[in-house]
């Protein structure tokens, strides 16, 4: 059985919440190992050497070597918690390996002859990627550390399936086995969008349709205008009369004040 990476740990024995976020404080992560027919124990990793290998791709997909003391027992990372806005590895989970017995492993894809496929080149079409990884089971010594897309092949229109993939010996896909067959990679041609029309308010427009703007004026000669000078008129009329008669009385009061003092 091939060991990818290495990563020392301790058994740890106190529980708990509080005892997780005292070894975080420390720079340590809690972590739980699993499976291979045994009881589940409690680590504790280094944070640093943690998220060094976590940068590396294949140490999500290949098999790990343990080391408890003088020690070493070979899993898979099956599990990561993350903080939520930190840049904090939380808890993680390992599974055993035992040579003899099947595990099921997330392996990721690679695509490759995308941009000398006739579907682009040719036909001017677009390469979707449906999925970046997929699962796979398998005895430990024929895990894959990814599996290779060819899309060289792949004409507009056209979809390459999970049952189009070339796998090594000994690996079978899970969705397979479970008769599910579903897309991994096609080429379509691309969307074009439509411009959308403006959207038209609908009282500005039934206010468009009578003639006149809302909080305007209208203009001289416009429709609607007439009806709104003529009583605008009609008032001024109205007023003139009242003035003079006013001018009037008045004109009277200062007459009779005049005769007095004569």
């Amino acid at each position: 059985m091939k060991i990818s990476f290495e990563l020392d740990a301790e058994f740890r024995e106190d529980q708990g919440k509080g005892a997780s976020r005292r070894l975080r404080h420390l720079g340590k992560v809690p972590a739980i190992l699993y499976g291979g027919k045994r009881d589940a124990r409690s680590l504790v990793v280094d944070h640093t050497k943690l998220a060094q290998l976590m940068d590396n791709e294949r140490f999500y997909s290949t098999i790990l070597g343990l080391k408890v003391g003088s020690q070493q027992q070979a899993a898979v990372l099956k599990d990561v918690q993350r903080h939520p806005f930190k840049n904090q590895i939380v808890h993680v989970d390992f599974q055993r390996v035992l040579e003899d017995e099947k595990i099921k492993m997330r392996v990721p894809l690679h695509f490759k002859g995308g941009a000398e496929s006739k579907g682009v080149k040719e036909q001017g079409g677009v390469l979707s990627h449906v999925r970046n990884d997929v699962e796979v089971a398998c005895l430990p010594k024929d895990l894959p550390e990814s599996l290779e897309v060819d899309v060289s092949g792949l004409a507009i229109n056209e979809v390459i399936k999970l049952s189009g993939l070339k796998l090594p010996a000994g690996v079978e896909i899970v969705e397979l086995l479970a008769g599910r067959d579903g897309p991994v990679a096609s080429i379509h041609m691309p969307r074009v969008e439509e411009e959308e029309a403006p959207a038209v308010d609908e009282a500005a427009a039934a206010t468009a349709a009578a003639g006149a703007t809302p909080g305007t004026a209208p203009a001289a000669g416009a429709p609607g205008a007439a009806p709104a000078a003529g009583a605008a008129a009609s008032a001024a009329g109205a007023a003139a009369p009242a003035a003079d008669a006013k001018g009037t009385a008045k004109g009277g009061k200062d007459a009779k004040k005049g005769d007095g003092k004569k």
